[in-house]
């Protein structure tokens, strides 16, 4: 008996010693634009893997572009990795579009499934124009920046520049024999095969891989990077700021309704933690709070509509020039669609909001002395010429200035004097 847990023992230690030293793979799915979120969650992939001392970190890659600020972060953290880069456009139907470009070119090993596509890496303008002189320093900038990439990893320099200045974009089966890419891969288990023996010189030395059966392991996004990927979205974050200001404007013109002071303190507080992330020019966000000023004036002085053209006029800049163009390469900005919708709406309320404000400064007062003048009401006294007389419930001293009025007699306020209503019989 003794003898058999003996063996069994022995098995299993071999069985664990041989499983502890078999070959692992990190997987990160970096399926998103390129931004702030993306770049800690690949960064903190790359430190795994070299903590753990894996054969590989894979970087399935799936993005239309971003932020080119997160793009030389993430590519600068794989130029400097000391443990391997697969960056694999993956699965089908995938792009590395933009900003994607230059991460696959970066890779140690550049791979693609089939049914993807590569390319497309021109500067673009959010606001659909630009300054000659500033694109064309973007674009220069962006082209030096992938040769260097290109030149590193000895892939097709030329093909690269033009991905930049002429925004080509090209299939897989075309990067693998443009020197683009090194392999075809229809899936990750396809890819480890290929690429086992390979070599890759990293920042430490050459190495050779050993991805034959290795073990996958895959990465996935923190709670709080996955919170700061869905607010890096730009179009999340305008709709935000709008819901802020809508909700702070509701709780100041009416004091106590609490929930649209909370929601809006609430959206105003996610909208600037996800511009913090985002390229955001400051202009911008200035003149759309100045549209909300020029509305909320609006209302209380009669402009003849002259502040709130200034303030839609205003609204529609600022919310075009909201994310700074300057820094995007592709897939960051806010949906012109957006755009225009939010303008509409906010015209179209504070437009409402204007015409109920004429309509009560137009509106007969209703209260105070004033506003009983012309009312009616019935003598509850002989009035000759004074007596008491009830209007809206309310008993009032009144003289009355033509003949008797008899109690029970309907009566007209002609006029207020201090204390006592003047009356007249109504006809």
């Amino acid at each position: 008996m003794n003898k058999v847990l003996y063996i069994i023992s022995i098995c299993l230690l071999f069985t664990l010693s041989t499983f502890s030293q078999q070959n692992k793979v990190l997987v990160i799915n970096a399926d998103c634009a390129i931004h702030p979120a993306c770049a800690d969650y690949i960064h903190s992939g790359l430190e795994k893997a070299a903590e753990e001392n894996v054969e590989c970190l894979i970087i399935k890659l799936n993005t239309p572009g971003g932020l080119l600020k997160s793009t030389r972060v993430i590519v600068t953290d794989i130029l400097e990795s000391k443990i391997p880069v697969v960056v694999y456009v993956s699965p089908s139907g995938s792009q590395a579009a933009s900003a994607g470009v230059f991460i696959t070119l970066a890779g140690h090993i550049a791979a693609m499934s089939p049914g993807t596509n590569i390319g497309a890496a021109h500067p673009v303008s959010l606001q659909g124009t630009q300054d000659t002189v500033m694109m064309e320093k973007a674009t220069n900038d962006a082209a030096a920046f992938i040769r260097t990439i290109s030149e590193k990893r000895k892939r097709n320099i030329e093909w690269a520049e033009d991905a930049v200045r002429k925004s080509l974009s090209i299939t897989e089966t075309e990067a693998l024999g443009l020197n683009v890419i090194d392999i075809v891969a229809k899936d990750i288990n396809d890819l480890l095969h290929q690429i086992d023996g390979k070599e890759v010189e990293t920042v430490s030395g050459k190495r050779i891989l050993k991805t034959k059966d290795a073990i996958i392991v895959e990465v996935e996004m923190t709670l709080a990077q996955k919170l700061l990927s869905i607010l890096s979205d730009p179009n999340l974050a305008y709709i935000l700021l709008m819901l802020g200001i809508y909700g702070l404007f509701f709780e100041l013109y009416n004091p106590g309704a609490i929930f649209p002071g909370v929601v809006g303190g609430i959206c105003i507080i996610l909208a600037f933690y996800s511009m913090h992330t985002l390229p955001v020019n400051y202009a911008g966000l200035a003149l759309i709070i100045f549209a909300v000023i020029l509305f909320l004036l609006e209302i209380k002085i009669v402009s003849h509509g002259v502040l709130s053209i200034g303030g839609i006029i205003s609204l529609l800049l600022g919310s075009m020039m909201l994310i700074d163009e300057n820094s995007v390469l592709e897939a960051m900005e806010i949906s012109m669609e957006l755009i225009i919708l939010v303008v509409v709406l906010t015209a179209a309320f504070f437009l409402f909001a204007i015409t109920l404000g004429i309509k009560a400064q137009r509106k007969k007062t209703v209260t105070g002395s004033e506003g009983i003048v012309g009312e009616f009401g019935t003598a509850i006294s002989i009035l000759n010429p004074t007596g008491k007389i009830k209007v809206h419930g309310e008993i009032w001293d009144a003289e009355c200035d033509d003949d008797e009025i008899k109690k029970g007699d309907k009566i007209e306020v002609v006029a207020v004097d201090h204390l006592k209503l003047v009356v007249k019989k109504k006809k």
